[in-house]
């Protein structure tokens, strides 16, 4: 770890998750979106066309090995892995699948993703455009939509923590911020740790500008 920033009820760390996650204590649930070793970080367009030039800097060269998914399954009662289907050989068979459906078919890209749930629960299909997803402002190539985080995180009713040890952009943190819960991110690329850190802390700010007034609400009418 070369860093650690606390922002509200959101504790991010800067280094690598083999590192940080057996020093941190268990989590009610774990939301991540791994690297699925398919060289997303060189995925590149026009920028006449819309398109952006990601940085190349190898972080999806290859997938996480096993020991990054016996941890996660160790420190989180939930989980939930987004690409799952890139990891089988590593995650046991699961009653629960949730699928992300883009809206939109034979597309150069795929027309949906997969995630593996520790939930022995119905599998489950979120709705929701590729043209939407793009309103949230794309900061990281396999950055998912906060929409779909927060689908996630409202599966999981009792989990009050959530860790996310691929952090990224830090759609997970704010996802998880908007709806009231503990939030541990951890990330080893600057670049995605300072842009997570700035949309959390923005995101807490104006949790904290939501949830002010409600207080004072509460007061006054414990008084009349």
């Amino acid at each position: 770890m070369t860093r650690m920033v606390v922002i509200g009820d959101a504790t991010l760390y800067l280094g690598d998750c083999m590192d940080i996650l057996p020093t941190l204590d268990k989590v009610d649930a774990v939301i991540t979106d791994p690297p699925y070793g398919i060289g997303a970080d060189s995925h590149a367009g026009s920028v006449n066309n819309g398109w952006t030039q990601w940085d190349v800097n190898g972080w999806d060269l290859q997938r996480p090995p096993q020991l990054i998914f016996d941890l996660i399954r160790n420190i989180g009662k939930e989980q939930i892995i987004w690409g799952g289907n890139y990891f089988t050989d590593y995650l046991p068979p699961t009653m629960q699948w949730l699928v992300w459906d883009k809206g939109q078919r034979g597309f150069s890209l795929a027309d949906g993703e997969f995630a593996w749930s520790s939930q022995q629960a119905a599998s489950r299909i979120f709705n929701y455009s590729r043209a939407e997803a793009l309103k949230d402002g794309k900061q990281h190539p396999t950055q998912k939509p906060l929409a779909l985080m927060i689908w996630c995180i409202d599966r999981l009713k009792k989990a009050e923590s959530i860790l996310d040890p691929f952090m990224g952009s830090g759609t997970t943190g704010v996802a998880a911020i908007q709806m009231g819960r503990k939030f541990l991110g951890i990330e080893r690329e600057p670049k995605y740790f300072d842009i997570a850190c700035k949309r959390i802390e923005n995101a807490q700010r104006q949790q904290s500008l939501f949830e002010q007034p409600k207080q004072k609400i509460e007061q006054i009418g414990m008084f009349e």
